[in-house]
């Protein structure tokens, strides 16, 4: 593995960590939705990766195989009053879990932060090189 192939996966790690931010915001901008029925609430959703390896160029990289639902059950909440309550009175709202969710944000953006590192401290290296002919 190449120099310049650590700029090529760790360019796919920062998009994917990118990808983690932005479900987990909207995670989060919907922490507070309801609905009158509990296939109509928002759930809460999380990014699946996958690592690639191309064996005929011998470069990885860091993908998103795709985006996932949480299967857990919808809150239920007792408010007659709601105009979205069901015939029983009750409203679903979201099964989002801010506190996870912040702590997915952290991690997510601590990930991304490593890999900038990555890829700066291997253009140093890069360019130390190319000095050392001098």
């Amino acid at each position: 593995m190449g120099l310049y192939n650590v700029f090529h996966i760790a360019g796919s790690a920062m998009s994917a960590q990118s990808v983690r931010l932005n479900t987990v915001s909207s995670n989060l901008a919907n922490v507070d939705t309801t609905a009158g029925r509990p296939d109509e609430v928002y759930r809460a959703r999380q990014p699946v990766f996958a690592a690639v390896l191309d064996e005929a160029t011998g470069s990885a990289s860091v993908r998103v195989a795709g985006i996932v639902e949480s299967r857990a059950e919808p809150l239920r909440e007792y408010q007659p009053d709601n105009p979205l309550a069901d015939a029983n009175g009750y409203v679903y709202k979201a099964n989002v879990n801010p506190i996870e969710e912040m702590a997915n944000m952290i991690s997510a953006s601590r990930s991304y932060q490593n890999n900038v590192e990555v890829l700066n401290t291997s253009r140093q290296l890069l360019l130390k090189t190319l000095t050392l002919g001098r």
